[in-house]
């Protein structure tokens, strides 16, 4: 994560579980050319055109947009913090349409504010995306998907919805509607407790209705984790924590545990997004929700986030990340420990890059392990059917039966997201209980 220069915001401790780490690899498609988008209200046909128009290098000219907007409050201009971050103070205006008024968090892509939308009278949500040009092209290619999952989802309930955007001093701002926390946010504040599984179920069938919704667009999220999934209310209840120590007292803060007073939640981040494509072989996906195939190099489509959803319902039942790992090699020992062995037909495929794991026709375990210290991380882990058992009363055969499907090594025989919505999991019977 990116240090923050701005004063008014005190850095906070990075959270000391390992699991949130920079890719390996970063990498999207080439920007579209052409798209219709939205500058300050008016349309926009071309991306390239309106590019040359900015000149990003020259942070001595003004823009004419910016002296519209200086009649308005506009604040002075500063320079870009060394990681290209938008340098900002509470109550200032971005544009003279939107009125900062907090900081709600930060990513490798920029800085997420919450603002007053002086036109719609409402609170928003205004990503301020890094000016680098790989962030800017990557900002551009999440537009264009924003208006294409706009267009199909008239309802807005599957996808967090966008409601403007426009470019700002060189760095691309995308105004969504304002949403309650991520679900990453809302386990950490829990001291990463569980939810109750009547909870997982209804966010995995939203989960799973929304990437069916995207599949069939022939879009690939590739980055499906916890943090880019959002609650779609900040409203929660306190509930005696059972699964705490008997002797604790109620008076204890620590005997109740928080759980969402709305099961509704939006899926958010769309700037790793991809139209299905072969040879799909660069990395994608945060490391503890990377399927198999993109570490072994095989090629990736859809299934990959597949592979994530499964992983994320297993952190929901848990608490934890269930691979918690940031090398490829312990990471394809952790997966074996909780799912059985790789087959040799999958470990075959893998390319040259990967071919290091591999060793006599099986995964080079734990004689390649790094340390120790690795080789123990794997050995703790438990199976699958004993993890979920240990978290879930009710339904624990139907999820394993689910997850087992949705973590399939061989991408070609993972259950579809529609194929999932239709498992037993799911059904009426399982609701009743």
């Amino acid at each position: 994560m990116e240090t923050e220069r701005v004063t008014e915001f005190p850095f906070t401790h990075l959270d000391r579980r390992p699991r949130k780490r920079a890719r390996l690899g970063w990498d999207v498609p080439q920007a579209p050319k052409a798209q219709v988008g939205m500058f300050c209200g008016q349309e926009l046909g071309n991306v390239t055109s309106f590019a040359s128009l900015m000149a990003p290098s020259d942070h001595t000219t003004i823009s004419l947009f910016d002296k519209e907007v200086a009649r308005n409050g506009s604040p002075p201009w500063r320079e870009d913090d060394k990681d290209g971050h938008y340098m900002f103070s509470l109550g200032e205006n971005l544009t003279s349409r939107y009125k900062i008024q907090s900081k709600m968090g930060e990513g490798t892509f920029g800085q997420v504010l919450e603002c007053w939308d002086r036109e719609k009278k409402e609170m928003v949500a205004i990503k301020i995306v890094r000016g680098v040009k790989k962030y800017r092209e990557a900002a551009m290619i999440e537009i264009e998907v924003l208006q294409q999952l706009g267009k199909h989802d008239k309802g807005g309930n599957r996808c967090v919805q966008l409601r403007n955007w426009f470019d700002y001093r060189n760095h691309i701002c995308i105004v969504f509607e304002k949403l309650g926390p991520s679900l990453y946010d809302f386990l950490k504040k829990n001291n990463y407790r569980s939810f109750p599984i009547d909870l997982v179920r209804e966010i995995g069938r939203q989960l799973l209705e929304c990437v069916a919704f995207m599949h069939d667009l022939r879009l690939i999220h590739t980055d499906l984790k916890p943090e880019n999934i959002l609650l779609v209310s900040h409203d929660y209840i306190k509930v005696p924590d059972y699964n705490k120590n008997s002797s604790r007292s109620p008076k204890d803060s620590s005997y109740f545990k928080r759980i969402p007073k709305s099961s509704a939640i939006k899926v958010i981040d769309f700037g790793s997004t991809t139209y299905e494509r072969q040879d799909q072989n660069y990395i994608v996906s945060t490391r503890h929700y990377r399927a198999p195939e993109v570490i072994l190099g095989m090629g990736w489509t859809y299934p990959c986030d597949v592979w994530s959803i499964g992983c994320i319902l297993v952190e929901l039942c848990t608490g934890e990340a269930l691979f918690q790992t940031h090398e490829n090699l312990e990471h394809l020992a952790m997966m074996e420990r909780v799912l059985g062995p790789l087959p040799q037909h999958v470990l075959k495929r893998a390319d040259r890059h990967a071919e290091k794991y591999v060793r006599r026709g099986r995964l080079d375990w734990p004689e390649g392990a790094a340390s120790r210290e690795s080789i123990r991380a794997v050995q703790k882990l438990p199976r699958l059917q004993n993890l979920v058992m240990q978290h879930v009363d009710h339904s624990a055969g139907d999820l394993i039966h689910l997850l087992q499907g949705l973590l399939r090594y061989d991408p070609s025989d993972r259950l579809s997201a529609r194929e999932a919505l239709r498992h037993s999991f799911f059904t009426k019977d399982n609701l009743r209980r």
